[in-house]
């Protein structure tokens, strides 16, 4: 079976309300183990702050009850975490130690190279969960790309565009 058949990948919004934590928390465990019911075992995150580091503590925390599961960070370029606060970097290092694989697509970074790594998780998935409520910018990109793709998309964000 092509491994894209059995693969999810995740985007989102960097900046997140506090008070939307929980809920999102929530609606990514129940739309993973959905993905898991289907056959999905392979994740595909970004390794960015935000809703990136939510997909990816959630996939970790469930692979403790499906052990089949596996979290793949596709990092844009080396040093990604090069320029973030102290707490992000040492958060991105500990989520980087979890994962199943890390997929790093260029030893700099280059205009584009984010657009670069979301096209390849999408390229390799059959399904997405986002969490998109603008209609511009990275997310929203990925998302419409996601879809011209064929990927099926789940929206979790409570008032999407």
């Amino acid at each position: 079976m092509d491994s894209k058949n059995i693969s999810c990948c995740f985007t989102g919004h960097r900046r997140i309300e506090k008070d939307k934590t929980s809920f999102i928390n929530a609606a990514l465990e129940t739309e993973i183990e959905k993905m898991i019911s289907q056959g999905i075992c392979n994740f595909y995150c970004g390794g960015a702050i935000g809703f990136d580091m939510l997909a990816e503590k959630a996939v970790i925390r469930l692979r403790r009850k499906y052990p089949e599961i596996k979290l793949i960070i596709a990092v844009p370029h080396k040093g990604q975490s090069d320029l973030w606060g102290e707490r992000e970097k040492q958060e991105y290092d500990e989520i980087i130690a979890l994962a199943d694989e890390v997929e790093c697509l260029s030893e700099a970074y280059y205009r584009g190279c984010m657009y670069a790594r979301n096209r390849f998780m999408v390229d390799n998935s059959s399904h997405c969960i986002c969490y998109l409520n603008e209609n511009t910018g990275g997310t929203a990109y990925t998302a419409r790309y996601a879809e011209e793709q064929g990927l099926q998309i789940v929206n979790i964000a409570p008032f999407s565009c």
